[in-house]
């Protein structure tokens, strides 16, 4: 399946329909099959020891798996996430941006299921692994119509 929005495309659509992540995530890749994000880290991002919070790495996969299906779905806003597992390998770095790698396993016509790795930036070594499933809804049902 080819993308239904670039990168350029997708950027956008998200700046309208989900405005409140333009300023902490930057698209930096999208392929076919994968997309790349960054995360901005901030000192709202971090925990006490400095190091990246768990809810703010939460909020990069859960954006990168969502602008994933978007990119292949097309202008459809409403995808609800139904099931998530991160599972936090190694403490990420206070002082670098978070680096998400995202791979969608399935997209069908009521799910998606997608897997993100992140990376403190500038680390080979991944310091967390999410797996997010989420809920299409179906093509012209009053939720569908919210984008």
């Amino acid at each position: 399946m080819s993308l239904a929005m670039n990168k350029e495309e997708l950027s956008q659509y998200l700046t309208q329909v989900f405005p409140q992540v333009h300023k902490d995530f930057v698209i930096m890749e999208l392929t076919n099959d994968t997309i790349t994000m960054r995360l901005v880290v901030e000192d709202r991002h971090l925990r006490p020891g400095g190091t990246v919070s768990g809810p703010s790495m939460f909020g990069l996969a859960d954006v990168c798996v969502y602008s994933m299906v978007l990119a292949r779905k097309g202008r459809q806003s409403l995808a609800v996430t139904t099931s998530s597992s991160m599972d936090f390998l190694r403490k990420p770095a206070g002082g670098a941006d978070m680096i998400a790698k995202c791979r969608l396993l399935k997209l069908g016509r009521t799910l998606a299921v997608g897997d993100v790795l992140m990376y403190s930036e500038g680390h080979d070594a991944p310091v967390a692994r999410a797996s997010l499933t989420y809920s299409l809804p179906p093509e012209g049902s009053a939720a569908a119509a919210f984008g």
